[in-house]
């Protein structure tokens, strides 16, 4: 709990959100509020007679965030999805075009008013990703696909939104389950599940918290969003972290700058970090850290 709490208090510090001090009233606009940023950036590097040396490089990054939610009496259904693509290819080595961003991220939250600002919820979340990836520059072991992973989390709790950019959910009640369907990952044991099982169940507590503004400063948008986990049954004082950022900045109608990052921490996941004396990989537990900057076609509607 302990944890928890630091965890908390640390993200609502770095996103600097203070819900109490917060000029907005709740939503109370019936019907259905629906949002989207669409996001397709491109970056070149070509040299040529550099004395300083350089490899050409191309590389295309795809984005959507998409929401929808509904407002009606005392219902309030929220959804969102998130999915990002990308790859690059570099001159001079014979990887072809390597996959730097892959992830289908899509929540569904129901709540029922208590009170003013608090909602009893329930909440799914689905994440996944789309294509085979591989620890470069080997190519020929991959290391994920399609639903290898997967993550299927059921939650039950209370929502507390004291505006219409802020949200905590609170679970004591939670199912997560990971999904390895690929033969070779399964087999392995990837991704915490038992070699040659495809399916691995937790029961446990979850906390969601999620912000999201427009213009925090003049043609700047920002969303943010924090999930953690604690299994019950297995090492509940080890917490499943997953932090998401998007920073849009925009240059015009259809120009904008985007910086996406995710930070990971599973304590079932294990990373490679060292080779072993006989070639063997030598796993140890890590945070992951991915940062996707592009620079290009950005579309944003509000309904």
């Amino acid at each position: 709990m302990r944890k928890i709490t630091i965890v908390l208090s640390l993200a609502l510090a770095l996103t600097g959100i203070n819900p109490a001090a917060s000029g907005q009233d709740a939503d109370t606009t019936q019907g259905w509020h629906k949002s989207g940023v669409f996001s397709l950036n491109m970056s070149q590097a070509n040299f040529t007679n550099w004395a300083a040396g350089g490899q050409n490089s191309l590389a295309l990054n795809g984005l959507v965030n998409l929401g929808a939610n509904y407002r009606m009496g005392k219902s309030a259904w929220d959804n969102a999805l998130i999915i990002g693509y990308g790859k690059m290819v570099q001159k001079g080595n014979d990887l072809g075009w390597m996959k730097t961003d892959d992830r289908i991220d899509f929540q569904s939250k129901y709540g029922r008013k208590a009170t003013e600002k608090w909602f009893y919820s329930g909440l799914m979340s689905f994440k996944t990703q789309m294509d085979n990836g591989y620890n470069y520059p080997d190519t020929d072991n991959k290391i994920s696909g399609l639903l290898s992973p997967a993550y299927l989390l059921f939650s039950l709790g209370m929502d507390y939104k004291p505006n219409p950019n802020f949200s905590v959910f609170l679970s004591p009640l939670t199912s997560k389950n990971t999904i390895v369907m690929d033969d070779d990952l399964s087999m392995a044991g990837a991704f915490g599940v038992e070699p040659g099982k495809n399916f691995r169940p937790e029961l446990g507590a979850y906390a969601n918290i999620a912000y999201k503004k427009d213009e925090i400063v003049k043609n700047v948008n920002f969303m943010t969003k924090l999930d953690l986990f604690t299994n019950y049954l297995k090492n509940p004082q080890n917490i499943d972290i997953s932090w998401e950022a998007l920073l849009v900045l925009k240059v015009n109608e259809f120009i904008s700058a985007t910086v996406n990052t995710l930070l990971l921490y599973d304590d079932d996941i294990l990373i490679k970090i060292d080779e072993g004396s006989e070639g063997e990989p030598v796993l140890g537990k890590r945070a992951q850290f991915k940062e996707v900057i592009g620079v290009g076609f950005t579309y944003k509607f509000i309904k």
